[in-house]
């Protein structure tokens, strides 16, 4: 018995997600389109209010904006590669095994490369 993959539903799911990371990628920019050049001179104002404390937050969300759109860049790039496989036909076969995906795992991560098994290691 030989398990057909709906490529075409896997392929309106990952252009979606597609659409939804690349919006988020767009947000995130928006909000922190640079690391601002007045920190260094918010540092020299001296102590007082809670300019530090401020700044600090202000970092730390940065940072954490930062590291979303880093992730945000991974997941797309392999979204893209999904779809290529998808054009290729390669789309649902395990890289390392060749076998096919487990279908529930394409359906809870379309851009899966491996079976269940080789993911975790557990095959020997």
């Amino acid at each position: 018995m030989s398990t057909q993959i709906d490529t075409e539903h896997f392929r309106a799911r990952l252009e979606d997600e597609q659409r939804k990371v690349r919006n988020a990628i767009e947000y995130l920019q928006k909000e922190n389109p640079a690391v601002p050049e007045e920190i260094t001179g918010d540092l020299a104002m001296g102590p007082g209010d809670n300019h530090l404390a401020d700044l600090a937050t202000e970092t730390v969300d940065r940072e954490i904006d930062y590291t979303l759109e880093e992730n945000s860049g991974n997941v797309l790039r392999e979204i893209e590669a999904a779809l290529t496989r998808i054009d290729d036909g390669g789309y649902g076969f395990c890289t390392s095994c060749g076998k096919p995906i487990e279908p529930e795992r394409l359906e809870y991560l379309p851009w899966a490369t491996q079976c269940a098994d080789d993911a975790r290691g557990t095959r020997g």
